[in-house]
């Protein structure tokens, strides 16, 4: 039997699906630390190239894959709820800034999702991927739900909203840095907003102030979104 084969055949056991992952992700980290922390070599980001590409290559099935690799992506929600404990430990922050989160997020995550639509809707996208591409704001298993509750294609909906996250922890330090907004806090919240639990990831990594915003912001938006978005929907 080839090589190949061999790992087609392995891939079947859904251990191997969570293998991988974790293996494509620890090589994406390593690039990443070897490009000195760069943005643009983003885990995530290498992580999804290595797994496609090496899934082509042996010819294995994505459903295959999922076999395992879905387990990753049950980890998702308890993952999301850890980002409690950088909030907790800058509660205090939070506290004497939580009129202008509540009106940042609000009113951000209402332009990220009429921006989005429109522009989608002015080239002339169909009814069902403006459903899908609304909720590409919110963290992915919030999502997931609104999707389906709105009539979209939840697995649209999910790579966009990665798509988006990836993106927005790639650029978003520059464009902080060119456009001067030099504050942790309001860096945090307006990448959570954008780029969700990837960004958030991101923000972690370089201040503790920024990431823990970055978090409250994911639970306030995906809230928000939650709740305005299947009443907007329903009415239009």
């Amino acid at each position: 039997m080839t090589s190949v084969g061999t790992i087609a055949l392995l891939a079947q056991n859904p251990v191997f699906g969570v293998a991988v992952t974790l293996l494509a992700y620890e090589i994406g980290r390593w690039a990443q630390s070897r490009c000195g922390g760069w943005p643009l070599a983003n885990p995530v980001l290498i992580a999804i190239v290595l797994i496609v590409a090496g899934l082509k290559l042996c010819g294995i099935p994505y459903d295959t894959y999922m076999k395992g690799g879905g387990l990753i992506q049950f980890l998702l929600c308890p993952a999301t709820v850890a980002l409690a404990l950088p909030i907790y430990a800058n509660a205090a922050r939070i506290r004497g800034a939580a009129a202008g989160i509540a009106a940042g997020v609000a009113v951000a995550a209402t332009v990220a999702c009429a921006s989005a639509v429109g522009i989608a809707c002015a080239l002339g996208a169909p009814n069902d991927l403006l459903r899908s591409i609304a909720p590409k704001s919110v963290t992915t298993p919030i999502a997931i739900g609104i999707s389906q509750e709105i009539g979209g294609h939840p697995s649209l909906t999910a790579v966009l909203v990665i798509t988006g996250g990836i993106i927005g922890a790639m650029l978003s330090g520059r464009l902080y840095d060119w456009i001067g907004v030099r504050d942790w806090e309001a860096r945090g919240l307006a990448t959570g907003i954008a780029a969700h639990g990837i960004g958030t990831a991101q923000m972690l990594s370089v201040n503790e102030t920024a990431g823990a915003f970055a978090g409250l912001a994911i639970g306030l938006t995906g809230l928000f979104t939650a709740v305005v978005l299947p009443c907007a929907a329903h009415l239009l």
